[in-house]
């Protein structure tokens, strides 16, 4: 039988204010009343598991059609969270780079839909994509209140509706689910967004892998001492979810990879050179 292997993709970078990403990070004092602000550049990444039980990826990064004057984010977004990507680092490119159709994915886990994780789900009709219960309710009922939705993207839900998706979603108690064999989907809960998930993915060479996403962004992030994003739904969820990576992953002895760690990130085999088994 063969052994999974497991591909992280280059799916291009970002830009946002650092106080996004770590929240009050320079605050302003008596002896610095006017911090500068930082503009900084991350990683946009997913992860592919070709695994003998199916292929499972896990986000699906940004939409290439999202920047430009037709595109598909609305013009502050664009301005605050601009996203860059030459063609190379389309999805569906990195994918077509390991002989991968998207119709060859059997789950595509969704750690949450921000318009950086979810932004090309509408590709994945044959598969089934999986996502936190609560995380996938309210961005609906936002795409149905309101064209504005701030992280998530209107024209992104538009367009999984309109290919009809197949979804199944992780309620809020359940905690640990078996996708596959050596493969757990975690749930994170409440934090940077309403409902996030994980995978722990454990393979016979590597050993053990979280893939924590936004629930924990950074190295910096992940403490000591914690640090919030200041993209947050949930502060004490937060917390908890922090907590619940730690013990989970001392337990398991594994690797926690986060969700834009630009040092961390530099450091991983990209799909382009190779892979993990």
């Amino acid at each position: 039988m063969n052994k999974p292997k497991l591909y992280v993709l280059d799916t291009g970078t970002m830009k946002m204010d650092k106080n996004y990403m770590i929240a009050m990070h320079n605050p302003a004092s008596v002896d610095n009343p006017n911090p500068p602000a930082e503009f900084v550049e991350f990683p946009v990444y997913a992860v592919l598991i070709d695994h003998p039980e199916g292929k499972i990826l896990f986000d699906t990064g940004c939409n290439p059609e999202g920047m430009g004057e037709e595109g598909r984010w609305p013009e502050g977004i664009q301005k605050m969270f601009p996203s860059f990507q030459d063609e190379s680092c389309y999805l569906i490119n990195r994918l077509e780079q390991l002989n991968t159709r998207p119709e060859d994915i059997k789950y595509v886990v969704a750690s949450h839909l921000h318009l950086d994780h979810a932004g090309c789900l509408e590709l994945f009709t044959n598969a089934t994509i999986i996502v936190h219960d609560t995380e996938l309710t309210n961005t609906m009922k936002q795409y149905a209140m309101t064209k504005d939705m701030g992280a998530y993207i209107w024209a992104d839900v538009n367009a999984w509706i309109t290919n009809d998706l197949t979804w199944k979603t992780v309620m809020p108690h359940e905690d640990e689910l078996e996708l596959a064999k050596g493969v757990k989907i975690l749930n994170f809960g409440p934090g940077h967004a309403w409902g996030l998930l994980g995978l722990h993915i454990e393979l016979p060479g590597e050993g053990g892998i979280i893939l924590a996403s936004d629930a924990v962004y950074t190295s910096e992030s992940y403490g000591p001492p914690v640090k919030m994003p200041g993209i947050i739904y949930d502060s004490l969820g937060y917390l908890n979810a922090v907590e619940k990576i730690k013990k989970y992953a001392e337990r398991t002895n594994s690797q926690v990879w986060f969700g834009h760690d630009s040092e961390q990130f530099r450091r991983f085999i990209k799909s382009t050179e190779g892979f993990y088994e």
